[in-house]
């Protein structure tokens, strides 16, 4: 199955062959794949009594039968992802971790999976459903969070906006080749100075003959150190609004560098941006884009798919720990026949299934048209609360192998600190949950003349964008 994908794949990696000098992609991945370090199928001599993630456990996390929940065409996706991640991804992706390098070899079969650009129909994209993104999201976060960042940015920030925001040209020009990852997409809104504040950014757009001038800085862009295609959001200079732009990899005017010493989603590649005199053309603003508020538009479908992803390191890291306790023997007995040992996969267990429905109904009110802000804000905040408790009981259950990040566990309980704080830091989404609750904003501190009038209408900033 990886051979056949990465040769339907191979033909359209276009721009990324200059990352896997001097080995072709396909070439790469098999020489790791088959290398003496990858093909133990999960076994690690220095300790032969439990398996590494490089032979992943089976899926034994659905508890309440959710699956029954889902739809043929939902369960056949899930299905594909799951096998093309344990398959491809899971034997190699914790050295890529270690060395926080993106793993480029695995761009080609990853796009014959055919999930770029999500929700959005024609122009070569696949048109699924919300529930399916959700569930393609879940089963790479299984595996890796950094790979689910990767196409989240991609797809659900950088080409949901063209195809929501976009004009009819630049859909036509970018999409087509952005769903098969012959260009890859970053979203630059978070800035040095403006994190959760998002809607205070101070990067401007200025009006000159034929085009416009950007200056300004970004960070934390996922994608940024790479990406062909980047949307960047800017305030004009002619009525103060927030505006969006596209600007291409190789403009003069732009200027990356990767972000260092990260502990978490080591693999993605998050950027430094400086914008100085970056002149694009008229064409290049999107025209749906009036103000700030645009933003959400795009958010609402983003914000559903980052809940579904502690959802996916949940389930991984609990199908992990089932198989370590069975397999680990201490006192001459079982990990898993120790009451304290039960007690915490219960628990992560109860979290799972609850994590699982509420991201499951967030996607449902989505597509019935009901989803409201707060209530995307809530489960986002609930989801990555809970998914950080059953990352420290799946640590605490593999003792000093909970800190090796081949053994899974421990790399995704330091990715998951990043989607804590990403799409609306845990604080700011119960605020915006809270000012639903109670009528009143507690976001930004009150005038001490004045006051905070209950119901009144603050915008929220919402945290570092991936």
């Amino acid at each position: 199955m990886a051979s056949e994908a990465l040769s339907a794949a191979n033909s359209r990696l276009g721009v990324l062959a200059q990352h896997l000098a001097p080995l072709e992609p396909g070439d790469l991945l098999t020489q790791q794949l088959t290398s003496s370090s990858y093909s133990r199928g999960g076994y690690d001599s220095t300790f032969p009594q439990a398996t590494t993630m490089a032979a992943f456990p089976p899926a034994v996390h659905d508890l309440l039968a959710l699956e029954g929940l889902l739809n043929p065409e939902e369960r056949q996706l899930r299905d594909k992802v799951r096998s093309y991640m344990e398959s491809n991804v899971a034997p190699v992706i914790a050295d890529y971790w270690e060395r926080a390098e993106f793993p480029y070899p695995l761009v080609p079969g990853f796009a014959a999976l055919g999930l770029a650009g999500g929700p959005i129909k024609g122009y070569g994209c696949p048109g699924l459903s919300i529930l399916s993104n959700g569930m393609a999201v879940v089963e790479i976060a299984r595996v890796d969070a950094s790979m689910s960042t990767f196409l989240l940015v991609h797809s659900h920030l950088a080409m949901l906006t063209i195809g929501l925001l976009g004009s009819e040209e630049q859909k036509q020009e970018l999409l087509p080749r952005m769903a098969k990852f012959e260009l890859v997409g970053c979203w630059a809104l978070t800035e040095p100075s403006n994190g959760s504040d998002a809607s205070a950014l101070t990067t401007t757009a200025t009006k000159v003959p034929g085009g416009w001038m950007i200056n300004g800085y970004k960070r934390w862009i996922g994608n940024g150190t790479w990406a062909d295609v980047t949307v960047v959001w800017a305030r004009n200079n002619q009525d103060g609004q927030v505006n969006a732009f596209i600007v291409r990899k190789g403009n003069p005017g732009l200027r990356t560098s990767k972000l260092e010493n990260k502990i978490a989603l080591r693999c993605v590649q998050n950027a430094d941006m400086t914008f100085s005199q970056c002149f694009v053309p008229d064409s290049a603003r999107l025209p749906g884009v009036a103000s700030f508020a645009d933003t959400n538009k795009v958010l609402a479908i983003s914000r559903i798919m980052v809940a579904w992803q502690p959802v996916g390191l949940s389930v991984g890291v609990y199908d992990m720990c089932c198989r370590y306790v069975t397999e680990r023997k201490q006192f001459n007995a079982q990990l898993g026949s120790f009451q304290l040992v039960q007690e915490r996969l219960a628990r992560m267990a109860g979290h799972i299934q609850g994590m699982w429905l509420s991201c499951w109904r967030l996607s449902k009110l989505y597509e019935e048209g009901r989803m409201s802000h707060e209530q995307a804000s809530l489960v986002k905040a609930w989801v990555s609360a809970r998914g950080r408790e059953v990352m420290s009981l799946g640590r605490e259950l593999l003792g000093g192998n909970g800190i090796l990040a081949h053994f899974l566990v421990a790399k995704s309980f330091s990715d998951l600190e990043a989607i804590y704080t990403y799409e609306g830091t845990y604080d700011v989404n119960v605020l915006v949950a809270g000012r639903r609750i109670t009528g009143v904003s507690a976001i930004r501190a009150a005038s001490p003349a004045k006051g905070t009038k209950k119901g009144a209408k603050q915008q929220d900033g919402e945290g570092e964008r991936k």
